[in-house]
């Protein structure tokens, strides 16, 4: 199985990928973040992969580094980044994570041209809430945050996901947005990293309400999940 659904799921995503009309509103946020000296460091929410997977990996002059979990899961996952040609490295949270993010930084810094691509409240969630590794990545390789999110008209939301992942239906309108991207200083305290946190949030939350009225897209939960009390 672990040969055959990622196979499936690449070719899935190619063949919908070439279906789907994409449009772009802040596309200079990208080529300017994709133009600089800083590595680009792309954040996205859980939820909206499959939208930017082929999208992203098609442009030139950019390697992606991404992170998938150690679970089954994420294994399948990451035979279909890799096929997709991403660089993927394996953990999710606790140790793993800690370990995994360090090893993106590592490759970000010593290989020219290479970016990297996390999904900010991934892998466990909670859904839409922004999690600090982002920020820590952008200090320690001295990248720039390029907030990126994406919706379409129509599409299936898989309700039992933690992460309401939504996939475009064949033919449809996918509307993918960039934010200004956020500059992250290699001497900050914990407060700023805070800061910068939110920032990230705010500036996705903002961008996925603005395709999500582009694309005429509804959900009836929220793209931020309530954190239980």
């Amino acid at each position: 199985m672990l040969k055959l659904v990622p196979c499936l799921a690449y070719w899935l995503i190619r063949a919908l990928n070439w279906t789907w009309t994409i449009r772009e509103t802040g596309r200079e946020h990208l080529d300017n973040a994709l133009a600089a000296r800083e590595p680009a460091i792309g954040a996205f929410f859980h939820g909206r992969t499959f939208l930017l997977l082929r999208h992203m990996t098609d442009l030139p002059k950019v390697n992606w580094v991404s992170m998938c979990s150690k679970s089954l899961d994420g294994e399948a996952m990451a035979r279909v980044e890799e096929k997709l040609g991403l660089h993927v490295v394996r953990g999710s949270s606790g140790r793993d994570g800690l370990e995994a993010l360090q090893e993106m930084i590592q490759r970000v810094r010593s290989q020219p041209g290479f970016g990297a691509g996390l999904a900010v409240d991934g892998s466990r969630g909670p859904r839409g809430h922004v999690q600090g590794g982002i920020v820590r990545m952008a200090r320690w390789t001295g990248g720039r945050i390029l907030p990126i999110t994406a919706s379409a008209n129509r599409g299936w939301i898989f309700r039992r996901s933690w992460d309401r992942t939504f996939l475009p239906f064949p033919f449809a309108r996918v509307e993918i947005a960039y934010g200004s991207p956020i500059d992250v200083p290699r001497k900050i305290n914990t407060a700023q990293i805070e800061s910068l946190r939110e920032q990230v949030e705010d500036s996705l939350l903002v961008l996925q309400a603005t395709v999500d009225e582009l694309a005429g897209f509804s959900d009836e939960e929220p793209v931020q999940a309530p954190i239980p009390d």
